[in-house]
């Protein structure tokens, strides 16, 4: 059997794909915890001019406006959410990585719970990125319930 056509090989590229996104999102929450300690408006301001953007376009407000709101975010919401989000990571790349039914499970109910907001984004704001990440999002979805499904049919046909 190929490796295309091994299912634990799909299985482990889906939890090194969810396992990339908690450390990014680890990542991300000792950046915003580090910046909490500087002038974050300064930083977003060095960081526009830096690349000489126009302070008044669409990114750049963006950017403006997070650095504003940043200083009084609830910090331990904030903590608790990304923690929250990357022990689901890292426990769903587990699970996936060692191949168990409850990994699939975790998998495809995590991932789904996010298509629609990721559809509304795209209905919204129609950009490439954006349709990559509905359609990413929507395959591993697929996979993972086609996946369960199979498992399911197999185990009732033995019984």
């Amino acid at each position: 059997m190929s490796a295309a056509q091994d299912p634990r090989s799909a299985l482990r590229a889906i939890a090194i794909f969810d396992a990339a996104m908690g450390l990014a999102a680890l990542a991300g929450l000792i950046a915003v915890l580090d910046l909490l300690h500087h002038d974050v408006r300064a930083l977003a301001m060095s960081l526009i001019g830096r690349f000489g953007l126009d302070p008044e376009s669409h990114y750049p407000s963006l950017l403006l406006h997070y650095a504003d709101v940043l200083p009084d975010t609830n910090v331990s919401m904030l903590v608790l959410l990304f923690c929250a989000f990357i022990a689901l990571r890292f426990v769903e790349a587990t699970g996936l990585w060692l191949g168990k039914v409850w990994g699939e499970y975790v998998g495809a109910l995590s991932g789904g719970v996010y298509i629609p907001f990721e559809l509304v984004h795209w209905v919204r704001e129609p950009t490439w990125i954006s349709a990559f990440v509905v359609l990413l999002n929507v395959l591993i979805v697929s996979y993972l319930t086609h996946a369960l499904w199979q498992r399911m049919q197999l185990k009732a046909a033995a019984q």
